[in-house]
């Protein structure tokens, strides 16, 4: 599930408290990555159970219209076509999903008023009113209003912003690539699907594997890689190049000398879509041009080797 991007990004968090902590304890470092790729999977989950919530608090109004003392037609004929919803039934009955939150203590309990806020932006939702209003509706119809609220209430939300970000200070880099996760995993359920299958943390074993090479390789081979880059900023002083363009550029030396599957275009092209996000504004042109030169020199001196899918485009690279 989690991408090769997002399994690059977590690498240079990690290797960026690494080295502010100052910690030399390579292993202690390796189990902190590990926790925060498992966040990321965690929030994959819980955002499946604030759906969850959310029904629980729409039925819940509809029970407490029903008791009134003087109900009225409107409470004692509820519409329970959001809380009778075929996929959010399925996710009540996901044993995978039951499991690993309950294992992970996944809950809202504690966020009461951001599940009513949710709510509240739900019912004043054009979409929510116009599938409420539907004459009958369908599982197609089901999915498409969960994944709506994703998109257009959830993600959005400044105040689940906040929340996430008293629990883990990766989540909200994490949020917009879950939520297409989630949607990517709601357009795969099947009516028929009595107990469906949510998405596994990896997609393959390689991808733990590279994580974990990657995060070693970039600080058990630093020094050399400092050389290359020292080399090719000849009019800069390495003091003066910002702190995270250099793991930026330490990352991608690694992944260029130490992963022969990736092809060098895509290791380059990756770590300048991150300088975009993680870096100074100017920062993603400094470190095309010093990558571009690193890569020359490591080819001169035949350091990249690429076998299978990692040949594509290397001809190309040479010339």
């Amino acid at each position: 599930m989690i991408s090769r991007r997002q399994l690059r990004i977590k690498v240079l968090q990690t290797l960026y408290a690494y080295y502010q902590a100052d910690n030399d304890q390579l292993n202690l470092a390796e189990k902190e990555l590990q926790k925060n790729i498992n966040k990321s999977y965690d929030l994959y989950h819980y955002l499946l159970v604030m759906i969850m919530e959310i029904s629980n608090l729409a039925e819940s109004r509809i029970e407490i219209g029903r008791n009134k003392r003087i109900p009225s037609r409107e409470d004692l004929n509820p519409n329970t076509r959001f809380v009778e919803n075929r996929l959010t039934h399925q996710l009540r009955y996901s044993e995978q999903l039951l499991r690993y939150a309950d294992a992970a203590k996944l809950s809202w309990v504690d966020y009461p008023e951001l599940i009513k806020e949710m709510y509240k932006l739900i019912l004043e939702d054009e979409g929510y009113q116009e599938y409420m209003n539907l004459e009958s509706s369908s599982y197609a119809d089901d999915k498409k209003i969960i994944i709506r609220l994703f998109t257009n209430i959830i993600l959005p939300n400044e105040n689940l912003e906040s929340v996430l970000e008293e629990q883990s200070i990766y989540w909200n880099d994490d949020l917009e690539f879950m939520i297409s996760m989630l949607i990517k995993t709601i357009k795969r359920f099947k009516e028929d699907e009595e107990d469906v299958k949510l998405l596994e943390l990896y997609k393959n074993p390689e991808d733990k594997d590279f994580a974990i090479g990657l995060f070693r390789k970039s600080i058990l081979n630093r020094n050399e890689y400092l050389e290359y880059i020292k080399n090719n900023t000849k009019n800069w002083d390495l003091d003066r190049i910002a702190f995270m363009d250099i793991l930026i550029m330490q990352m991608a030396i690694a992944e260029l000398v130490g992963f022969s599957s990736i092809p060098t275009k895509v290791t380059l092209n990756e770590y300048l879509e991150i300088s975009k996000y993680y870096s100074t504004s100017k920062s993603n042109v400094f470190i095309n041009g010093v990558l571009d030169k690193v890569a020359a020199d490591l080819r001169e001196q035949n350091l990249i080797s690429k076998t299978g899918r990692g040949l594509i485009g290397e001809n190309e690279e040479k010339e």
